[in-house]
C-alpha cells in the first residue's frame, strides 16, 4: 500500500498495478523473451563454426524446439564430424605415400586440398540453403539428422 499524502491521494508519480488480465496498448512490442533469431538464421547459424554452434543451437532453449533448427544442428554436427574423419584419412594416407614414393604422396596432398576444397564449398552451400529455408538432406548424414530432429 503507498504512502498517502494530504487528502487521501497517493504522492506524485506513483503508478498503480495494472489489473490482472490488462493486455497493454495495442501496437506495444512483443516481450522480450518472445524475440530472438529467426528459424533462417538460427537455421544457418548452426553450420557457421560447425561443432560449436550445432551443440549450442541444440542448448539454447527456444531453437532446440524447433524441428526445423534442430535438424540443421545435427546435420552441421555430422558434417563437420564426417570432414574430420575423412581429412584425418587422407592426411594418414598422403603421409604414408610420401614415405614410400615421393610424387605419388604429393598426388595425395593434392587429394587433400580437394578434399578441403570441396567440404569448403559445401559448408557455404550448406548455409546458404539454410538461410533461404530450403532443405538440404547430404547423402548418409541427412538422414541420421532427419531421425534426431
Amino acid at each position: 500500500m503507498p504512502d498517502v499524502g494530504a487528502g487521501g491521494a497517493p504522492p506524485p508519480g506513483y503508478q498503480s498495478a495494472p489489473p490482472p488480465g490488462y493486455q497493454g496498448p495495442q501496437g506495444a512490442p512483443p516481450p522480450a523473451a518472445q524475440s530472438g533469431l529467426t528459424t533462417n538464421v538460427a537455421s544457418a547459424l548452426c553450420y557457421l563454426f560447425g561443432l560449436v554452434t550445432g551443440i549450442i543451437f541444440l542448448a539454447i532453449a527456444p531453437y532446440n524446439q524447433d524441428k526445423t533448427v534442430r535438424f540443421h544442428a545435427f546435420q552441421s554436427i555430422f558434417w563437420n564430424l564426417a570432414f574430420f574423419v575423412v581429412y584425418i584419412a587422407v592426411m594418414i594416407i598422403s603421409t604414408i605415400a610420401v614415405a614410400i614414393l615421393s610424387i605419388f604422396g604429393m598426388l595425395f596432398y593434392l587429394l587433400l586440398l580437394v578434399v578441403w576444397l570441396g567440404f569448403m564449398a559445401s559448408w557455404l552451400y550448406l548455409m546458404w540453403k539454410a538461410y533461404n529455408n530450403e532443405r538440404v538432406v547430404l547423402p548418409i548424414i541427412g538422414p541420421l539428422a532427419e531421425k534426431q530432429a
